[in-house]
């Protein structure tokens, strides 16, 4: 039996400070919102991204920076605002009336341009009892 322990680099990939040539297409993944605080009237939306950092940088200089650097925008209910999230946090969202409920999540570069997007679909339960 071989004992095999994976390296730093096997789980999280390269080295963020490390310039990458033919960087792969960005990925955005996201989990619908996660049960028990859903049942709660709360939404926690998990994600993540591939081939591309979420970091608190803007700005068309951002461009040039390699590994890839973005944010996410966030729209509710097809709201005519989004707000934008630099974290890589999970999405919390309350306050949401009983019903169903449509959240759009984008990938976007540091000028704010969409790269791809995701839209999650959920009904918060009416807790009124």
């Amino acid at each position: 039996m071989i004992n095999y322990t994976p390296s730093a680099k096997d789980i999280i990939g390269s080295s963020p400070l490390i310039a990458i040539e033919n960087e792969a297409p960005p990925k955005l993944i996201v989990d619908p919102p996660l049960p028990e605080p859903l049942a709660q009237g709360r939404v926690f939306i998990q994600y993540r991204t591939e081939n591309l950092r979420v970091l608190l940088v803007f700005g068309k200089g951002a461009l040039d920076v390699s590994p890839r650097i973005g944010h996410i925008h966030i729209t509710v209910d097809g709201a005519p605002w989004h707000f934008v999230d630099a974290s890589g946090e999970t999405i919390i969202l309350v306050g949401l009336e009983p019903g169903l409920h449509k959240v759009l999540i984008e990938l976007a570069d540091p000028t704010h341009k969409v790269i791809t997007s995701e839209t999650v679909t959920f009904t918060v339960p009416d807790l009124k009892r």
